[in-house]
C-alpha cells in the first residue's frame, strides 16, 4: 500500500487537516486522521506542509509546450506526457475547426492515445471540438475558410458540413464535445441529433439572443464554452448565451481563469450564480503554454506568439498560455476560493460533467487521481491509477 501522509487533503465537503491518504492498486481506500504504524513493503511519503486535491481535468485544452492537437501523429501522446507536471490525469483533447482529413487525423491519434497510456502520462478522454459549426462573426482565432453549416453543401472545391458529420460518426467513441453556435441554420437538429448519439453539446463562439440560446438548452445543450467569451455580452435588457448559461443549472460552464479573458470579478459572478458545482475552470491552454513569453507555436498551423495570452499575428487573441496548476492557484489567492471549492471546479465539475464515475473526488473506493500541492500551489507529486506519474 502508499501511503500520503501528514497532508491537508480537499474532502468532497471539507479540507481534512493533518491526514493520511491510503492507496492500494489504483483506488483511494481509505482517508485516515492520522498516519497508520508502517509495515514492510508499504510506501510512506511525508507530505506535512502540502495539500491533495483530486488530480486536475482540463475538457479545453488544445496544446502544452510546443505542440498542438492538430499536429499530426503521435501529436496527442506528447501532450498527454507533459500535462502531470502541471497536475492534470485527464484532458480533453481539443480541435479548432478543420478539414475533415484533419479532424480524421486528430481523432484517430486520440483513439491511440487513449488505449496506450505509457507510464507518467495523463489520461486522454474523448475530444473537444471547438468545432466548424459556430457563428463566423464570433469565431476569435477559428479559421473562418473552415466554418460550415450542419447541412450546407459548400462552394465548389470545398468540404461541407456533412462531411465533418460523417468524420464524427466515425469516430463517435472518441468524441465527447462539441461546440455549437445555437443560431445557426440547421444548429437545433444537429444538437439534438448528437445528444441522441451520446455527445455533449457546448454552446459558444455563438451571437445567440438569450431566446436562441434557450432553444439550444431545450434541444439538449448542457455545456459552455469558455463563458463570456467570444459570445453576446450580458445587458440588462438582452441577457444574451451568457445570461441564459448562468441562469439553467443544466448548463456546466467552463471559465478560463487566467485573469486576462475574464476579469475576476466576473468569475466570481459565475461562481456565485451557478455554484462551483457548475462551474469548471479550463486552461484553454495553446501550444504557447509552458513556454517564455516571446516564444513562437502553432494553433492549428497558423503561427501564435506567446504573451500574456496567446496572440495570432494580426493581435488576435488566440486561446491561453495557462496551466492548471496556476488555474488553481489563481482561483485560491486572486479569487477568494476555498481549496475545497478549487478542487471541485478544477476537478470534480469536469469529472460529473463528463460522467466519469469515481473520478474528481478524494474518498474511499475513487480512483487514486491525486494531485500534491506545495507552497503557492506547486505541484510537488501527481499520481494517476495509483502509480507515481510526476514528481517534482
Amino acid at each position: 500500500m502508499i501511503f500520503l501522509a501528514d497532508a491537508d487533503v480537499a474532502l468532497p465537503d471539507r479540507l481534512m487537516s493533518r491526514a493520511t491518504v491510503v492507496v492500494e492498486g489504483d483506488r483511494v481506500i481509505d482517508v485516515l486522521p492520522e498516519a497508520p504504524a508502517r509495515s514492510p513493503g508499504d510506501l510512506h511519503f511525508d507530505l506535512r506542509d502540502h495539500t491533495i486535491v483530486p488530480g486536475f481535468i482540463d475538457v479545453h485544452v488544445h496544446g502544452v509546450e510546443g505542440t498542438d492537437t492538430l499536429d499530426g501523429a503521435g501529436a496527442i501522446q506528447r501532450i498527454a506526457a507533459r500535462l502531470p507536471r502541471f497536475g492534470v490525469t485527464g484532458f480533453c483533447p481539443t480541435s479548432v475547426a478543420c478539414t475533415p482529413a484533419d479532424l480524421r487525423g486528430m481523432l484517430a491519434d486520440v483513439r491511440a492515445a487513449r488505449f496506450a497510456r505509457p507510464a507518467g502520462s495523463s489520461r486522454v478522454l474523448p475530444a473537444h471540438l471547438e468545432s466548424n459549426f459556430i457563428n463566423p462573426e464570433y469565431r476569435g482565432a477559428q479559421p473562418l475558410d473552415c466554418l460550415r453549416l450542419p447541412g450546407g453543401h459548400g462552394r465548389e472545391g470545398q468540404f461541407t458540413g456533412q462531411e465533418i458529420l460523417a468524420e464524427i460518426a466515425a469516430a463517435r467513441p472518441d468524441v465527447g464535445i462539441v461546440t455549437i453556435a445555437p443560431e445557426i441554420d440547421g444548429a437545433l437538429p444537429l444538437i439534438r441529433t448528437l445528444v441522441a448519439h451520446g455527445h455533449r453539446v457546448s454552446l459558444g463562439h455563438s451571437g445567440a439572443t438569450y431566446e436562441q440560446a434557450l432553444e439550444g438548452i431545450t434541444a439538449g445543450a448542457r455545456h459552455a464554452t469558455h463563458l463570456f467569451n467570444r459570445m453576446t455580452p450580458i445587458a440588462h435588457r438582452a441577457p444574451g448565451l451568457a445570461g441564459a448559461v448562468l441562469e439553467h443549472d443544466d448548463v456546466a460552464a467552463e471559465i478560463i481563469c487566467d485573469g486576462v479573458h475574464v476579469h475576476p470579478s466576473m468569475v466570481r459572478v459565475a461562481i456565485a450564480a451557478k455554484s462551483p458545482s457548475r462551474i469548471m475552470a479550463i486552461t484553454d491552454g495553446t501550444a504557447g503554454a509552458g513556454l517564455p513569453p516571446g516564444s513562437r507555436a502553432a494553433l492549428g498551423g497558423r503561427t501564435i506568439t506567446v504573451r500574456e495570452a496567446a496572440f495570432l499575428d494580426d493581435g488576435t487573441i488566440a486561446g491561453s498560455v495557462l496551466t492548471m496548476d496556476r488555474a488553481f492557484a489563481r482561483l485560491v489567492s486572486v479569487l477568494g476560493q476555498s481549496l475545497v471549492d478549487a478542487a471541485t471546479i478544477c476537478s470534480t465539475t469536469p469529472a460529473r460533467a463528463l460522467g466519469l464515475q469515481g473520478f474528481g473526488v478524494v474518498a474511499p473506493g475513487a480512483v487514486a487521481d491525486l494531485t500534491v500541492l506545495g507552497a503557492d500551489a506547486t505541484v510537488t507529486q501527481t499520481w494517476i491509477a495509483g502509480e507515481l506519474a510526476y514528481s517534482r
